[in-house]
């Protein structure tokens, strides 16, 4: 017990100061990047010379860590460094092109609209609380979401303005704490050539969903750490040397690994929870086969259930209210359609290690690494076996097509991309010393060997402003909650949206979340925490709010056909009926712009209008408000 206890607060205290050291040189990283006046990335390559000025810079921080490491000098110094540079990397790659906006990656478009409204949420309102449902509790997990809501009512922001320093910051204390991780599973210097490579690529591949980039760069230290947990060759072989906390440190670990995943993000946590019980079942196979008796899986089994109890026990901390309220009888799950969703790339398998580039290039040498060392390594064993795991979730992900639903393996190609990464490093760091030594030690070889090291790293890392280009331009080009737009581009009718919030809060004397609003324009619900009657697509909406059936209530409401019909039917809703309606104005009509899942098409949603008569509100019941290109409906 006092060896677990040793081990585990060993390491919680470094990395609870990596995350201070990351979150420092992040915020102060961000606050300077806001004080000059940028031009739009769009339009002028001045941040993107700068991004890559401020890359060489952070990963020559690095470089000189891992010479201090490799030197075993002034140690202390080097680990600080180490978290110094990997957070200024993270820093400047996203925040330097960003440095002109206040929005983060794809701006408030399409899927980010609903994270900021969940974001706008939780920052209104620490209670866990669905994001867009007056009477619901949260389905989709609120984990980062209600960190990123403490961390914007700390600092003053709106949801939507603290979503890009949040998103950045946090990425960065990922980033060092999966460092301090992979520190006490290999050697020091390699962890740091690891963490900058896994780091880079998740950055690359997955920045623009952050909270599930974060879980992505934990993913390879945790998966050590469970194949550690699991399968224990010395306890088999009965040597009594002991060195760890008979493997109970490291179930500590892959426990609080899944849990956080549970609180995030579901599907890596089904991925990750699918790749361990995968180890499991590897581990009780070569333990009978050792042992030969099938006694030998008990204490696999303990420890799996250890790593579950840890889990469960964080899980609940945000599953808890929607579970209360399943359970409770009151509320059933709808048909459900969040996994209704196949786009090209989920229909086939993710092979980057075929491509012929850098990253490919490096995933190849990764998985030849894996395959050449998986009866040697046990970090080859774990990471294969992690990769393993994701390819078969995507193949029953394709096979799951043929019974009408998926399991969204194409949100997996990040977590496969660090993996293999992170083989590519083990592979290149082997394959160089084989090298050395086979060519009989040369003098400069190390000096060369660090040196392709290097202008690779640099060649990756200025390539990513190019591969979010599009991430990027969205945020310049999307109307931000001020009203402006980053390019200096004629604002959206989002420049309206402040009159109809003024408007609202005058005319029903209510705060923001006493009042319900019917609207397709739900980016204003990403910007004022007002509760929707609908969600933006059906993909994001809670089982529980029966999505289908509201629609088909807001198209029966359209065809009523006098006032007194809308307002008796609005005051006989099955649900908490409209406070306002935000209309956009059409000739005689009103109209909205709904959604229908249309799966397995692609793509899997289909936009339809429904038109609202203006006489259907003229009525001393409804006062009406013309705003831009809206119409306010707010009932009296």
């Amino acid at each position: 017990m006092g060896v677990l206890a040793r081990q585990a607060g060993g390491a919680v205290g470094e990395a609870v100061l990596a995350a201070v050291v990351a979150s420092v040189v992040a915020a102060v990283g961000l606050e300077a990047f806001a004080t000059v006046h940028w031009p739009a990335f769009n339009s002028s390559n001045v941040t993107r010379a700068l991004t890559t000025v401020g890359q060489v810079a952070a990963l020559a921080v690095l470089v000189v860590a891992v010479v201090l490491l490799r030197l075993h000098r002034w140690l202390r110094l080097a680990k600080v460094l180490s978290w110094a540079g990997l957070s200024a990397f993270v820093t400047v790659t996203l925040g330097m092109p960003l440095a002109a906006t206040k929005l983060y990656l794809f701006g408030m478009s399409v899927d980010q609209e609903f994270r900021t409204q969940y974001l706008t949420r939780l920052t209104d309102s620490a209670a866990l609380h669905d994001m867009n449902y007056i009477d619901l509790p949260p389905f989709y997990p609120a984990g980062w979401f209600w960190i990123g809501g403490r961390f914007a009512s700390l600092t003053g922001m709106a949801g939507w303005e603290a979503f890009k320093p949040f998103a950045i910051i946090g990425l960065a204390v990922a980033a060092v704490v999966a460092l301090v991780l992979w520190s006490n599973l290999i050697r020091a210097d390699w962890a740091v050539a690891v963490a900058a490579a896994t780091t880079a690529v998740t950055l690359a591949s997955g920045s623009p969903e952050a909270y599930s980039a974060v879980l992505t760069l934990l993913l390879g230290p945790a998966l050590v750490l469970a194949w550690g947990a699991l399968h224990r060759p010395a306890e088999v072989a009965g040597d009594g040397a002991e060195p760890t906390a008979g493997g109970w440190g490291a179930v500590l670990g892959t426990g609080l690994f899944l849990g956080l995943t549970a609180t995030f993000y579901s599907l890596y946590f089904g991925v990750a929870v699918f790749a361990m019980c995968l180890m499991a079942v590897i581990a009780a196979g070569l333990s009978i086969r050792a042992r030969h008796t099938w006694r030998a899986i008990l204490p696999i089994l303990v420890r799996l259930i250890g790593i579950g109890a840890v889990a469960g026990l964080l899980a609940l901390t945000v599953w808890t209210p929607f579970l209360l309220k399943f359970l409770s009888g009151k509320a059933s799950l709808g048909s459900g359609s969040a996994f209704h969703y196949l786009p090209e790339t989920g229909s086939r398998l993710p092979l980057p290690m075929t491509e012929f580039t850098l990253l490919g290039v490096f995933c190849l040498a990764g998985t030849i690494w894996l395959v050449l060392r998986a009866a040697s390594s046990r970090r080859a064993q774990a990471l294969g076996i992690g990769v393993v795991a994701i390819y078969l979730w995507c193949l029953l992900s394709m096979a799951a097509t043929a019974a009408g639903t998926t399991l969204l393996s194409f949100r997996l190609e990040s977590p496969l991309l660090a993996l293999l990464s992170a083989a590519g490093v083990f592979a290149f760091a082997e394959g160089a010393r084989a090298i050395y030594q086979a060519l009989n030690e040369p003098g400069r070889f190390r000096i060369a060997a660090a040196a392709v090291a290097v202008a690779g790293a640099i060649g990756f890392s200025q390539g990513i402003p190019t591969v979010l280009a599009t991430e990027i331009t969205t945020a310049y080009t999307d109307t931000d909650g001020n009203g402006f737009r980053a390019d200096k581009r004629p604002p959206s009718a989002v420049s309206n949206y402040r009159e109809v919030d003024a408007t609202l809060l005058e005319q029903t004397g209510r705060p923001r979340d006493a009042s319900v609003v019917l609207t397709a324009d739900t980016s204003f619900l990403a910007i004022y925490p007002y509760y929707g009657f609908q969600a933006l697509t059906s993909h994001y909406a809670n089982p529980l709010a029966d999505f289908a059936a509201r629609t088909a209530e807001i198209q029966r409401w359209s065809t009523l056909k006098t006032p007194q019909e809308l307002t008796d039917a609005l005051n006989h809703c099955r649900w908490r009926a409209p406070d306002a309606f935000l209309f956009r104005r059409s000739g005689d009509d009103y109209t909205l712009r709904l959604s229908q899942d249309v799966y397995p098409n692609d793509p899997n949603v289909k936009r339809f209008t429904v038109s609202f008569p203006k006489s259907l509100f003229d009525d001393a019941h409804y006062r009406i408000t013309n705003i831009g290109p809206f119409t306010l409906v707010v009932r009296v």
